[in-house]
């Protein structure tokens, strides 16, 4: 069961709506299920002669009152509207189930407390099976303002209560970081245009694609505006800073004229201040370097998420939010990096992972810079090196698991549902992608005596694991992945004890392959060395800068005796 609280300033023209046919003449039966006073308040679904005028009259009345309290001006945004929907699959509940509905939903929300005689005048009209619509004006009877604070989050925790009782399907419990629900006349309008996403939807996706590889807030404006949409910012009047925007998505308008959406409205941390937050700052050194090795933006990624992973563990629940913020934007720019088929899947876990990347707990960004500047780098990297693809991919996969068991620990429903979710397809993703690159590896594999040496290897760096990796079916293509991390200047028996020693493989299913990938991630000693020669050639061919010595104390003593 959703509920969906706003607000607005026009009664009359929200009964139209209720009563009326609706944009697409989907409004069957309107009736009034229940009311602040069912003899007081006029049903024209019911009463022939009962108008809409004379509703919202009676509606208005204490708003009215208080109009002439204040001189005429009518207080803002008076209007309080609360759809509340059941969901998919759920049975049809009957008028006074509805009713029942109501009563509870504007009492939890302070609309009308239970017993209070002074409360709001509200009604609760149903058009369709599925949903009613609860709207009230708030102004109370004794002049005041109803108690209506974290109303959306209230109302939410009652419809959680309605949903055990009446036995309907259990959703989960929000926290009021979620992003706002496209409204009616969105998704109808999106299905009149044949779209499978509201406006408010396929924007949001693409501020996020946009800020995960950007580097600063100019940049982010300028992306967006070359995907075709427009951006409007706003400005301080002293500073002439900017301190919001809103975006509208091409083609989409109404009388003419652009549908804006406001960047905090598309969701939370897409406003103004939070991107501010995760983006690192203006300056040009802060632009993904060009990188000779394309391997080494993604092996950057495979550390720096291994690290994240460890983070979540940490106990400092700051530094975790900042990781799972940055993690959004990393895996928009895996997806983005990958060419092969299951690109598919790996843009689905993204957008999944969007409910999981914030919380209420604020979010320590700068914990996560290395994350974040890897992060970047690979959404400018200029090729996907194979084996290396898999091995963050891995990584990926396992930091999603954690995420999920991170948010079920701290009573995130909603963030751990949307982890879980993107877990699954990336999931997906790797296995589509793993299991050819592992038979390659397979075939590749060396002799036998190469092999038996790396068995010995693998018995001495970890023994209590040995008989479980040598059993798993992935051993083969350990062995070629040994063998090439030898060629590239690893000793295999301390390279296995390195990296089992990352993090236990007691629950591992797959030991061989959660080895093969850790070690796959590893960069090349020789090319390591290789380059500290280069850069150390080049430090050394620069011209040194001049040296300004200080004058000596007997000098200046001198100078002051001739000023003398």
């Amino acid at each position: 069961m959703v509920p969906d609280v706003s607000t607005g300033s026009s009664t009359l023209g929200l009964i139209n709506y209720l009563f009326g046919k609706g944009r697409r003449d989907e409004h069957t039966d309107p009736h009034i299920v229940d009311a602040w006073d069912m003899v007081g308040a006029p049903d024209p679904g019911r009463d022939p002669e009962a108008t809409y005028t004379q509703l919202a009259r009676r509606l208005d009345h204490h708003v009215d009152l208080r109009t002439r309290e204040l001189g005429g001006k009518k207080p803002p945004q008076h209007v309080w509207h609360c759809p509340v929907r059941t969901a998919p699959g759920d049975r049809y509940l009957t008028d006074a189930e509805w009713a029942e509905v109501a009563r509870r939903v504007v009492a939890a929300t302070g609309i009308a407390p239970e017993g209070d005689e002074k409360a709001c005048r509200w009604i609760a009209v149903r058009h369709a099976d599925d949903h009613i619509h609860i709207m009230a004006t708030t102004i109370r009877a004794d002049g005041r303002r109803p108690r209506t604070n974290r109303d959306g989050w209230r109302a939410q925790r009652e419809c959680r209560k309605i949903e055990a009782e009446f036995g309907l399907r259990r959703l989960k419990s929000g926290d009021l970081t979620a992003p706002r629900t496209p409204t009616g006349a969105e998704r109808a309008k999106a299905e009149r245009q044949g779209k499978t996403v509201t406006a408010r939807q396929w924007l949001r996706e693409q501020a996020y694609a946009v800020a995960a590889t950007v580097c600063n807030e100019a940049d982010y404006f300028t992306v967006l505006q070359s995907l075709g949409i427009k951006v409007k910012t706003r400005t301080g009047p002293e500073s002439g800073d900017v301190i919001g925007y809103s975006l509208a998505a091409p083609g989409d308008t109404a009388a003419g004229e652009p549908v804006w959406y406001g960047g905090s409205k598309l969701a939370p941390d897409l406003s103004i201040n939070r991107l501010r937050e995760r983006l690192p700052g203006q300056e040009v050194a802060d632009r993904p370097q060009y990188v000779a090795d394309p391997a080494e933006a993604w092996r950057h990624t495979t550390a720096a998420l291994e690290t994240a992973r460890t983070a979540l563990d940490s106990g400092d629940d700051a530094a975790a939010q900042g990781y799972l913020a940055i993690f959004g934007d990393a895996l928009y720019s895996i997806a983005s990096a990958t060419t092969d088929p299951h690109r598919a899947e790996l843009r689905a876990a993204a957008m999944a992972f969007n409910r999981a990347r914030r919380s209420a707990i604020r979010a320590d960004h700068q914990a996560a810079t290395a994350l974040r500047k890897a992060a970047k780098e690979l959404a400018y990297a200029s090729s996907e090196p194979g084996g290396l693809a898999v091995a963050l991919l891995f990584a990926a996969l396992h930091l999603a698991r954690a995420a999920t068991k991170w948010h079920e620990q701290r009573g995130h429903e909603q963030q751990a549902a949307a982890a879980e979710e993107a877990f699954g397809h990336l999931q997906v993703g790797y296995q589509q992608a793993a299991a050819p690159a592992l038979a390659d590896l397979a075939r590749r594999a060396p002799r036998a005596t190469t092999a038996s040496r790396f068995e010995q290897d693998l018995r001495s760096a970890i023994p209590d694991h040995a008989d479980r990796v040598l059993a798993d079916s992935a051993w083969a293509a350990l062995t070629t992945t040994l063998a090439r991390a030898e060629t590239a200047g690893h000793n295999a028996r301390n390279l296995l004890a390195k990296v089992a020693a990352q993090r236990e493989l007691d629950g591992a299913e797959r030991p061989a392959e959660v080895l093969n990938w850790r070690i796959t991630a590893q960069p090349s000693r020789r090319a390591e060395a290789a380059r500290r020669r280069s850069s150390a050639r080049v430090t050394s061919s620069m011209p040194a800068a001049p040296r300004r010595s200080a004058p000596s104390v007997p000098t200046r003593l001198g100078e002051r005796r001739r000023h003398r």
